[in-house]
């Protein structure tokens, strides 16, 4: 069984990361400390993206894009995120303001 990182640490991470980059976030919903998912958005030049966690085939964790392979409108990633916090009441919600769609932390995008 793998070890997981708390939800609540993770996101405090990635927060830090996109300072440090100059790519700044912030929570827009908390979430279960220990064990809520994340769902981050990315905004940038040519609209948003939100990822959502998964797996890939060997189990490793990895994002996927939950609004589908181009960005879209606020009012479409808005749909979106409350379509997921419906399902999931313990999610963070996590937003990034990166102009070039490419998360601040390091992750594999399914």
């Amino acid at each position: 069984m793998e070890a997981r990182v708390k939800a609540g640490l993770w996101v405090s991470m990635a927060l830090r990361m996109g300072d440090a980059a100059g790519r700044p976030g912030v929570v827009l919903r908390k979430g279960d400390p220990d064990s809520g998912g994340v769902l981050c958005v990315l905004r940038g030049r040519e609209g948003l993206v939100a990822l959502s966690q998964a797996r890939d085939a060997m189990g490793r964790p990895a994002w996927v894009r939950g609004t589908g392979a181009e960005p879209v409108d606020d009012a479409a990633a808005d749909a979106y995120v409350a379509r997921q916090v419906k399902r999931d009441p313990d999610l963070w919600v996590l937003e990034f303001e990166v102009p070039d769609l490419v998360p601040p932390f390091e992750a594999t995008i399914l």
